[in-house]
């Protein structure tokens, strides 16, 4: 009997393991005002999660900030009113996000992944041209979705994530002074990890 219980115990602890394995896969962002927590979608987006997870294992992110934000007083000529922070490695003089290779551009129209209160997404100038740069949505942003029109191009940003915990940390990174589009001071990023 006691052989029968500790098998049952074996079992459930090897099902446990593979179904947390099969499960998406979560980062966490360590600020200079706390954690945020994100939920990836590898399934949706598998390039841009690939690329994202392989910048967090490199720790290319150690050490970088977010530098950028839209809010009501500062948006771009001619775009759609938009709210985000933004983060990556751009103001890190230390790395130079320039060698990183670009991921090839996963449109929301493809994935189904929409622009919506803490989706998670990659910054780009032209599609494919992404690599280290990343931004939170403050509430419902459309105009980044495929056909919404805030690039010219009119295909949208890559979605690959969502915030599931922290939300009231990204509002309060949000309310920094700015200086234009960017932070007054940079916002410091300790490391993100996989949890």
């Amino acid at each position: 009997m006691k052989i029968i219980v500790i098998t049952i115990l074996v079992i459930l602890g090897i099902t446990a393991c593979k179904s947390k394995q099969l499960g998406n896969p979560k980062v966490e962002i360590i600020t200079e005002f706390g954690a945020i927590e994100m939920e990836l979608y590898p399934q949706q987006a598998p390039k841009s999660v690939a690329a994202f997870l392989s910048y967090v294992d490199s720790e290319f992110y150690n050490r970088s900030s977010f530098y950028r934000v839209l809010n009501q007083e500062n948006q771009p000529m001619g775009a759609a009113d938009a709210a985000l922070i933004q983060g990556g490695l751009w103001a890190n003089k230390e790395k130079n996000p320039a060698k990183i290779s670009t991921i090839e551009h996963e449109t929301t129209k493809q994935t189904g992944l929409l622009h919506q209160d803490g989706t998670v997404s990659l910054a780009r100038g032209a599609p494919g041209t992404a690599s280290t740069e990343f931004f939170i949505c403050i509430g419902d942003q459309p105009a980044f979705d495929f056909g919404g029109g805030s690039n010219g191009d009119n295909q949208g940003y890559a979605a690959f994530g969502k915030v599931t915990k922290g939300m009231d940390i990204v509002r309060k990174i949000h309310h920094q002074p700015v200086d234009g589009e960017l932070f007054s001071s940079p916002v410091f990023i300790k490391e993100i990890n996989r949890l």
